[in-house]
């Protein structure tokens, strides 16, 4: 039985003409657009590895093979994110084009009246407002243009500020780990991650052991209480959403607990 990604594929392939990626296009054609051999051979497949995928045999597409893919056939940025979502894997060029996605981001988040920050797939801060620099001194009151993103688990398991400021640290520490697990899933192989669960396991002993516990949970809102250097003991109800048109990325918001 086809599936869904082989119809996916087919369809598109059907739908280039030759003429468009170099090839001849004259000749007699029992179905428009082109050949499985003419699409195995721009995308340096066999052709027989290319049938099998379009006819849902048990065959694994790499994420570098996807990327050729969809630059073949043509496909719209919604078009390659649904073939990675369909294959479940993570688009190696995804991160490296936001479709000028960043100051969108910023804009969206400034107009938040409370703290409020955009996390991407390695829980880096890739945007956030004035309250949650405030709010998270030692993680968030940085240059928002610096090459090196804030990360939020360096920040909890690395940084003394955090265990100063966030109330039942060890309880939060080990949801954190369990929903960070739960939040990568598959994409636990992807370079940038296993970098960074490698770094967090040899610079924090708490991380280590926790990771090791393969404890996973999702990630929820409900309260979350700080005790501020200057502000003192501050209390809210933190929302968690996944942007639309970017799955990898999560706002979180942290609003006032009305006072029970």
């Amino acid at each position: 039985m086809q599936s869904k990604l082989g119809e996916f594929i087919r369809a598109h392939r059907e739908r280039v003409s030759p003429d468009s990626v170099g090839l001849p296009g004259g000749g007699r054609r029992r179905t428009p657009g082109l050949r499985r051999e003419e699409l195995a051979q721009l995308c340096d497949v066999s052709p027989t590895w290319l049938t099998w995928l379009e006819q849902g045999r048990d065959v694994s597409a790499s994420g570098k093979m996807l990327a050729r893919l969809a630059e073949v056939l043509r496909l719209s940025s919604a078009e390659r994110a649904y073939l990675f979502s369909l294959a479940e894997r993570l688009d190696p060029h995804h991160a490296d084009d936001d479709g000028g996605a960043g100051e969108a981001l910023e804009s969206m988040v400034a107009a938040i009246d409370a703290p409020a920050y955009v996390l991407d797939r390695q829980w880096n801060a890739v945007a956030w407002n004035a309250p949650a620099a405030t709010l998270f001194g030692g993680w968030l009151d940085v240059d928002s243009e610096a090459a090196v993103k804030p990360n939020l688990l360096r920040f909890m398991f690395r940084s003394a500020a955090a265990r100063g400021l966030i109330v039942g640290w060890e309880d939060r520490a080990q949801r954190l780990a369990a929903e960070f697990r739960a939040d990568i899933g598959k994409h636990a192989g992807d370079q940038a991650l296993a970098s960074l669960i490698a770094e967090l396991s040899a610079g924090s002993d708490e991380f280590r052991r926790l990771w090791s516990l393969q404890d996973v949970v999702g990630r929820e809102g409900g309260l979350r209480r700080f005790q501020h250097p200057r502000l003192g003991e501050l209390s809210f109800n933190q929302v968690t959403l996944h942007l639309a048109k970017r799955h990898d990325l999560k706002l979180v918001m942290l609003l006032s607990a009305s006072a029970a």
